[in-house]
């Protein structure tokens, strides 16, 4: 019945958003890929809206009901049937009346199984694409065939560029530079390499005047300019790839680097993508919680390697499940565990598949007594309230279902800012055991 109601839902959304968008005709930039979406549709949002009525999907709205409700500026209703109801009206109104609308909507364009975005791309003609990258293992692989198949249904959002559109690329990853290669749009290439229009260089990690860490610098080359960029409060290459692009759709809007730099300012990274929150005891927390796959915790690990610490002070990963990871699970959360023991002082890990993590860490010869392992999140936070002292830098990472963001709840400076702050602070969420 509930798979029922929502296909119904799901049908009447559809309908009224391709009607709507026929009689507002607002620009639409798309942005997909396997990792940072949201982080790239947000960055894009901070360019964009000081020169443009412009609005974003909300938090991760990519799939067939969450597209929809951005382009209808709607809520999620959840399971409430008066409140789809209303959505739907709202729908009704924008078509029957004339109101002031978006001149861009700027929505993130995700796939959970095959066919996802090819149904959506029938429908959905964007003006701009945004590809981000795709790893070696992505999320959601379990219901695809193999990784070629995640790029080719990507590949469908590609296809469906108007006419005239324009193609934006991440030069450092390779399935998407095949996918421009074989295209017949316009294309801006952003990566940290010179075949690249747009060339990050110079990253680096800054710091506080208590030596806590702050955020990410780097400079961006541009023809015969260089621009150095700064974004305050997030971590990691996503963060850098997610600016970048975000500057490339500046441009093909005249927006030059310059302006968008400072628009970057104002960026605030979404909650759970690498964001930098204070935790009690003066430690600082990489809040990494929105989700996991292999590719994204290498490059978090990465990150936290990176990181200058303090006098006396450790490094702790606080690990989930990968989820979704099929015949490759047992692999990936073993190699993970090798990984950690190269960068961190103590390896924490939740739930069932993790196990697997704290076995490649002891294997990779980490002290059997800095690796500690529970069942749920919020054990392990209460437990993490010990493990952890002064001025640790905590990096806290898992997959959705694991709900990891309970952990930061039991060990950030200040719980009564969760809902500002962290992921999945919604009433329906909470009532999720």
């Amino acid at each position: 019945m509930k798979e029922f109601f929502k296909k119904i839902i799901t049908t009447i959304l559809k309908l009224e958003s391709i009607l709507i968008i026929k009689k507002y005709k607002p620009q639409i930039i798309a942005v997909t890929g396997s990792v940072g979406k949201t982080s790239t549709k947000d960055a894009i949002f901070s360019v964009m809206s000081d020169y443009f009525f412009v609005r974003k999907s909300e938090k991760s709205f990519n799939s067939d009901i969450g597209i929809p409700l951005t382009i209808l500026g709607c809520h999620n209703a959840w399971l409430d049937p008066i409140k789809w109801i209303r959505n739907i009206i709202k729908g009704l109104e924008l078509i029957i009346f004339r109101y002031n609308y978006p001149k861009w909507l700027i929505l993130e364009v995700g796939a959970d199984k095959p066919g996802d975005i090819k149904e959506i791309s029938k429908w959905l003609k964007p003006n701009i694409v945004v590809l981000t990258a795709f790893p070696k293992v992505p999320v959601h692989i379990e219901f695809f065939r193999d990784r070629s198949e995640i790029v080719r249904e990507k590949k469908y959002l590609v296809e469906a560029l108007r006419q005239d559109g324009i193609l934006i690329v991440n030069g450092d990853d390779e399935d998407s530079m095949k996918i421009k290669e074989n295209s017949k749009y316009i294309s801006i290439i952003y990566g940290t390499d010179s075949i690249s229009d747009l060339v990050a260089t110079e990253a680096k990690n800054y710091y506080g005047e208590d030596r806590t860490i702050e955020g990410t610098t780097f400079k961006v080359k541009y023809e015969d300019n260089v621009v150095p960029i700064v974004i305050k409060g997030s971590l990691g290459v996503k963060t850098i790839y997610s600016s970048l692009a975000a500057i490339a759709v500046g441009l093909t809007q005249k927006i030059n680097i310059v302006k968008s730099g400072e628009a970057l300012l104002n960026f605030e990274a979404p909650n759970g993508r690498m964001k930098i929150i204070k935790g009690i005891k003066s430690t600082t927390i990489i809040d990494d919680t929105y989700n996991s796959s292999p590719g994204a915790l290498i490059s978090a690990l990465k990150t936290l390697k990176d990181i200058k610490s303090k006098r006396k002070s450790k490094k702790i990963a606080v690990l989930g499940d990968m989820m979704e990871l099929g015949k490759h699970s047992v692999e990936e959360h073993y190699k993970i565990g090798k990984i950690v023991a190269e960068v961190c002082d103590i390896l924490v890990t939740v739930s069932v598949r993790s196990k697997k993590i704290a076995e490649g860490a002891q294997d990779a010869l980490m002290s059997e007594e800095n690796i500690f392992q529970f069942e749920n999140a919020i054990e392990a936070g209460k437990n993490l309230k010990n493990i952890m002292k002064e001025n640790d830098i905590i990096l806290i990472k898992g997959s959705q279902s694991i709900r990891m963001e309970k952990v930061v709840l039991e060990v950030m400076l200040e719980p009564e800012r969760a809902e500002e702050l962290i992921v999945r602070q919604e009433t329906e969420w909470k009532n999720i055991q």
